[in-house]
């Protein structure tokens, strides 16, 4: 049994460490040999790793051993789980590899540190187009929270209450990802 339920598949990719997929999940199962040997910047707290980005540090760790079982494609899982690990936890990479992980780099480092740079802020959370009836022509219309706090993936934390109002459409265009009432010049409704 894992966190994700009853396993559909378990395949013994080295050993001590299965690929398992669930009706609902899936990722990498560590035995407990396995898990004690997990770089400690890399290691979760548990010997389950989701299938979405903590498989990279899994492929990361044991990558000498990876390689070495012959599988024709590993390179290009390295890669791609090299990518992840920089992307989504450059933290544990920079600890782990000893470099540093640019935010062009990383998706999560540039979003935190955008959502950072705007806490206690009003920030826009939903957009409507001129096809909504409160929003005219030339406009766009937005819903936005006082932005509170920022997880270290990157997920934001919002106070109440919500803000409604209008902003210029070609400006609204040009926008970040993330970006503030102040910052386009909305015109808060009532």
């Amino acid at each position: 049994m894992t966190r994700w339920g009853k396993p559909v598949t378990a395949t013994q990719r080295l050993p001590g460490i299965w690929r398992v997929m669930t009706p609902s999940h899936g990722g990498f199962v560590l035995s407990e040999a396995r898990q004690a040997a997990m770089p400690e910047a890399l290691r979760l707290d548990g010997p389950e790793y989701e299938h979405d980005v903590d498989w990279s540090l899994v492929i990361v760790a044991f990558q000498t051993e990876f390689a070495a079982a012959g599988d024709p494609l590993f390179d290009i899982e390295l890669s791609l789980a090299t990518g992840t690990v920089k992307s989504w936890r450059p933290e544990r990479w920079e600890a782990y590899a000893s470099e540093p992980v640019e935010p062009r780099q990383s998706h999560v480092r540039r979003e935190r540190e955008a959502f950072e740079a705007r806490i206690g802020k009003v920030v826009v959370t939903t957009a409507y187009g001129n096809w909504a009836d409160w929003v005219p022509t030339g406009k766009v219309g937005v819903l936005g929270y006082r932005l509170a706090s920022v997880d270290h993936m990157a997920r934001p934390t919002y106070a109440d209450p919500v803000f409604k109002a209008l902003v210029d459409a070609a400006r609204y265009e040009e926008r970040t990802s993330v970006i503030s009432f102040d910052e386009l010049d909305a015109e808060i409704l009532t």
